[in-house]
């Protein structure tokens, strides 16, 4: 699995970004509502993050569920860690986790 050029990409997406949302679409131009949905949250606490549009690419969307054993996306990593999908993320933001989440990895995130 670790010679998965697939796999490969996922991991350098990853570490090259403290925060990394796998979407459907764009943080522009989100292509399904939840996607929408973990970027709006992403906004709304501050967080720069990266992006991959899994729509593009049928191996990243494929890949990316097959290295986390995650079924669905959006996928959000922090600090190279898998945090969850929409739901998770939801639920996390409701309960003020997910803020408290990036000021304890020490993800900068600008004044709301």
């Amino acid at each position: 699995m670790s010679d998965n050029p697939v796999n490969e990409r996922i991991k350098t997406d990853i570490a090259q970004n403290d925060v990394m949302l796998f979407m459907k679409g764009t943080p522009v131009f989100p292509q399904c509502g939840f996607s929408a949905a973990v970027v709006q949250i992403l906004n709304h606490v501050g967080v720069k993050f990266g992006s991959a549009d899994v729509l593009v690419d049928p191996e990243i969307r494929d890949g990316i569920k097959a290295f986390t054993n995650w079924p669905t996306v959006p996928q959000l990593y922090v600090k190279g860690e898998f945090v969850g999908g929409c739901d998770i993320i939801r639920e996390m933001f409701e309960a003020g986790e997910l803020e408290q989440m990036f000021d304890e990895k020490g993800v900068a995130r600008e004044a709301a």
